[in-house]
């Protein structure tokens, strides 16, 4: 609709061009026959000398809609010009608006993804599985709670894995010990996950770190979600240990940017990206990640135009009882399109 517009002001625009230039043309011949007339009257000597008079304001005239056409022409030209930049920044904003609205979805699709992983975490540090492998020491429950993780990766093929540790960070049962073999026995203490697990303050509450690399899983991205296991897999129990559960990060993330409502022009000449707290880029539709993005956000949603690009933007309004990491939903493209 707003093309529409902006053609429709283009056209009124050329056709009053089109209009005073053929009145300039008029005004020309007039001009022309005026001195014809006056030539005449010159040679018809005295008896021409009334129709001279008439001549002479002829010519007069004729120069006086001239100059009104030219000035009509310079106010046309620049109305004109100033009526197609301002649709053109219509239509930008409109198209912006249309961005930020996609990029503050995307955020949110992810959000309502990990949402989902907090509630994991909390319900199965409740399994009686969990619970034994901490709570009663010994080699059957740590194979018993293997088993029951395996079982659940199984159903939930998000997860790398899922990891038991006892209360001094000690890791007791893993959900894949064939594919990441040597986990058991190993020192988690110091890893983020683990030390904000143990202190999460009661069942219903979990910890979540940022996007990162983990080493014992392939280098592999993961999103760590964590909880304490406490006695009796009760709400306000003493913390036992830690459940770890790990997000497959990289082909989660993937398939929502590059699956968001583009046109194949704008896809052609967009990235579509999911940012960090830090702006760090931790998803993109072209594949790359890692590089920080200088996002300008002045508010939580929002477009503007730097050189030949247009940023849009959306941070995450959080999900249920995931309040989010502050991540933000952008898209770079073209601002010509």
């Amino acid at each position: 609709m707003h093309g529409n517009v902006l053609e429709l002001a283009m056209d009124i625009s050329r056709i009053t061009g089109e209009k005073i230039a053929g009145l300039e043309q008029i005004m020309l011949k007039t001009k022309m026959l005026s001195i014809n007339a006056r030539l005449e009257a010159a040679r018809a000597g005295e008896i021409g000398q009334s129709f001279s008079v008439v001549a002479r304001e002829m010519g007069t005239v004729a120069d006086e809609v001239n100059a009104m056409s030219a000035e009509l022409n310079r106010a046309m030209n620049d109305n004109a010009a100033r009526i197609e930049q301002a649709g053109r920044e219509m239509m930008l904003g409109m198209r912006g608006s249309r961005l930020a609205d996609i990029a503050r979805n995307t955020v949110e699709i992810i959000d309502r993804n990990l949402y989902e992983r907090s509630c994991d975490v909390r319900w199965w540090a409740t399994d009686s599985a969990v619970v034994d492998a901490v709570e009663s020491p010994a080699i059957e429950a740590a194979r018993h709670a293997s088993s029951r993780l395996a079982t659940i990766l199984r159903s939930y093929t998000v997860y790398l894995d899922l990891w038991i540790a006892d209360a001094t960070g000690r890791i007791v049962a893993t959900g894949r010990p064939e594919r990441y073999p040597g986990l058991t026995g190993r020192d988690v203490s110091r890893e983020d996950w683990f030390r904000e697990g143990i202190q999460t303050a009661d069942g219903d509450a979990f910890t979540v770190c940022d996007v990162a690399q983990n080493p014992a899983l392939g280098g592999a991205d993961v999103a760590a979600y964590a909880t304490a296991i406490r006695v009796g897999g009760e709400p306000n129990g003493r913390a036992l240990g830690v459940l770890g559960i790990f997000f497959d990060w990289r082909p989660q993330a993937q398939a929502i940017v590059t699956g968001v409502s583009l046109s194949d022009e704008e896809r052609a000449a967009s990235r579509v990206m999911l940012l960090d707290a830090r702006h760090k880029v931790i998803a993109s539709s072209d594949g790359r990640t890692g590089d920080t993005f200088a996002l300008k956000a002045e508010a939580a949603w929002g477009h503007y135009a730097e050189g030949r690009k247009l940023v849009a933007y959306g941070l995450t309004p959080g999900y249920e009882t995931y309040q989010g990491l502050g991540w933000y939903g952008c898209i770079e493209t073209s601002a010509a399109l």
